[in-house]
């Protein structure tokens, strides 16, 4: 993984974030997180990767269900947030659209990828912060603007 600051102005910092072939995404993201103190960040990504796993959340069973992409694909859309998750760690939270050969998409939330040949993320912090925490009538951490 690569970085550069690319912008900063009035308490706002854009990073240009290369991940190169066999990079991890989610742990090169909380990488990065971790490295940067990010509290308040929001990215978006483009590039391909050579598999993933996406997940979709089941209202009713209130838990992801894994959705295994198991081929070459394109990073057509890749958009998230950081916050600071309930633990005071940084919380990487993703969604992603993938291009079939055949041009068939698959999306979901991504929970696992590997970059072939690159992927290409420009990333702006905020200069405040953003917190999560756990909505018990779903079981998931949400960012909460009370905290």
């Amino acid at each position: 993984m690569r970085s550069k600051v690319i912008h900063e102005a009035n308490g706002e910092r854009t990073f240009a974030v290369i991940l190169e072939t066999g990079d991890e995404v989610m742990a090169s993201l909380n990488a990065f997180a971790v490295e940067h103190g990010l509290n308040a960040a929001t990215f978006k990504a483009i590039g391909a990767l050579s598999g993933a796993t996406l997940a979709f959340f089941d209202w009713d069973k209130k838990e992801y269900l894994p959705i295994p992409v198991n081929e070459q694909v394109e990073v057509a859309s890749l958009i998230g947030d950081v916050a600071t998750g309930p633990d005071g760690k940084p919380a990487i939270h993703v969604h992603a659209v993938l291009g079939k050969s055949d041009g068939a998409a698959v999306a979901g939330h991504l929970k696992s990828a590997f970059v072939r040949p690159t992927l290409e993320i420009i990333l702006t912090e905020a200069p405040g912060h953003l917190r999560k925490r756990i909505d018990p009538a779903i079981g998931i951490a949400l960012v909460d603007l009370t905290l």
